[in-house]
């Protein structure tokens, strides 16, 4: 897998959503709300076979806003092809639910893998299906190397990247900022400066989704990639360095100079190691100007849950990029990859349909979704805070990073209450061990790699 992509171009693109969110979007008239709930006459850019009497089910871990904007998609595919699809809810790690499927002779047609190490072991397993030529065609017209390059294994296409996500991102409250007088920091030592302003103005700066391993092995990923760069930030994804090591160290200390305040997060440890991620988000942008917490960090998907209160993006919910810590501002991506498990004419049609834009248009009109696809009209995003997202993410070319956490083996990077999830929620708990932080990270890495 060809992670060493460079950073500079992409770190150039993703530090103009700043300037173009905070400045552009007061105005915009579609600013407030995703337009699932419209009618528009999708565009067809790609023929599909006819499956009439086909059923095909598709997996993926999603729920709520997110389930309910892909089924949309499922039912354009539906109509185009007579097949009927079912969703199928699955829980995380997707790979051991897959497991149990495939043991019991009922595998899913397709599956929405969220991680790269996941891919990579449907195929040890020999679960995943190649893509066949009318997916890979789509792909080859529609996404950049480094996207295509995610989904393969060994030189051979797997997967079909659907969703991507910018994952350095900070929302906020701007009435709580307006309020403080406080401005969007662009370096960490800004940052912490700017949740002190906010605390003192009587908001609690910082929802943590502590509740969620996940997102805390993205508020590391953030750290370090800026602060030890992106060769150390490879070494790591591929354990060729240990997690005892000396860049390691660092990444922690700077986190505990957030996650050691308890005054500086909403609920203190505690209260953060009980809040989930949509909860961390709506408690930011609920209760006008006085939230629980004035500021959350995660990506591009948090409109989803935005959606769900009375703030309107752009204008109640600006958004930065997450401070440099290091030279640069960091740069990290992560996506959700469909992977056909049956070798089927429905499964390979399928991954025809979400490698196309017209996929893509239907997710993007319903907000809270970033495509790789190149050949997506940005118009078909919501609003402008979502389309300066996607053209950034679309400049970058193959200059990103992915989720550290997703490219390593699901036993350590994406199992909740096990590995890193686990790991990091313990330091949040206890900032000040460090070094017991790192020997279980490295114990459990080790153990990870050798299965």
């Amino acid at each position: 897998m060809r992670t060493t992509l460079r950073t500079s171009r992409a770190a150039v693109a993703f530090a103009a959503i700043g300037a173009l969110a905070l400045t552009g979007c007061g105005g915009d008239s579609d600013a407030g709300r995703p337009k699932g709930d419209e009618t528009t006459k999708p565009t067809t850019t790609v023929q599909l076979p006819k499956l009439d009497g086909e059923n095909i089910q598709v997996a993926a871990v999603w729920s709520g806003p997110e389930q309910e904007n892909f089924t949309k998609v499922l039912d354009e595919f539906e109509k185009r092809t007579g097949a009927k699809v079912t969703f199928v809810p699955a829980q995380d790690p997707i790979v051991n639910f897959l497991g149990t499927k495939i043991a019991g002779g009922s595998p899913p047609d397709v599956a929405m893998l969220p991680q790269v190490g996941a891919i990579q072991q449907a195929v040890q397993r020999k679960w995943a299906k190649p893509v066949g030529p009318e997916a890979k065609a789509q792909l080859a017209k529609n996404y950049s190397k480094g996207w295509q390059d995610l989904g393969a294994v060994d030189g051979t296409q797997y997967g079909v990247y659907y969703k991507a996500a910018n994952k350095s991102l900070i929302w906020y409250n701007n009435a709580v900022f307006e309020n403080a007088g406080a401005g969007a920091p662009k370096t960490w030592k800004d940052f912490l400066s700017t949740a002190e302003t906010i605390s003192a103005s009587g908001v609690t700066p910082v929802s943590i989704a502590g509740a969620d391993g996940w997102t805390l092995t993205d508020w590391f990923e953030n750290v370090y990639l800026s602060q030890a760069g992106p060769e150390k930030y490879d070494q790591l994804a591929k354990h060729e360095i240990k997690w005892t090591d000396p860049s390691v160290k660092d990444a922690l200390t700077t986190l505990a100079q957030l996650w050691g305040k308890p005054s500086l997060i909403a609920g203190g440890a505690d209260g953060a190691l009980q809040t989930e991620f949509p909860a961390s988000v709506t408690q930011t942008f609920s209760g006008g100007d006085q939230p629980k917490a004035a500021m959350v960090f995660e990506g591009d998907f948090v409109t989803v849950n935005i959606a769900q209160t009375d703030a309107e993006i752009g204008g109640d919910a600006k958004v930065f990029p997450f401070p440099a810590v290091g030279a640069e501002a960091p740069v990290v991506t992560g996506g959700d990859a469909a992977v056909a498990l049956k070798d089927s004419k429905g499964a390979q049609a399928l991954l025809t349909f979400l490698a196309s834009p017209d996929a893509a248009a239907i997710s993007a009109a319903a907000g809270g979704f970033i495509s790789p696809n190149k050949s997506l009209d940005v118009a078909a995003y919501p609003n402008d805070v979502q389309r300066d997202i996607a053209k950034a993410l679309i400049a970058a070319g193959d200059d990103f990073r992915f989720d550290m956490s997703d490219q390593m083996p699901q036993s350590f990077g994406g199992t909740p209450g096990k590995g890193e999830w686990k790991a990091l929620q313990d330091f949040l708990k206890n900032p000040k061990d460090i070094a017991g932080t790192q020997q279980r990270l490295e114990s459990d890495a080790a153990k990870a790699y050798q299965d």
